[in-house]
């Protein structure tokens, strides 16, 4: 836990990458889940937020 929050903090790729990839599999549960509205309603941004990141955090250095 302690690497993974040195690597937030010293934006390494492999901490966001996986912070974006766990935000893109939330957003996939919110949609697919048939309880909650505002979860269905809010899970495309999540989504779209996650994969924006993504692609964002591939470009930092390792």
């Amino acid at each position: 836990m302690s690497s993974f929050l040195t690597g937030l903090a010293r934006f390494r790729r492999g901490s966001w990458e996986a912070l974006a990839t766990a935000l893109i599999a939330l957003g996939v549960v919110m949609l697919m889940q048939p309880f909650f509205l505002w979860a269905y309603t809010w899970s495309f941004l999540v989504t779209l937020v996650g994969t924006v990141m993504f692609i964002v955090t591939s470009h930092f250095p390792d």
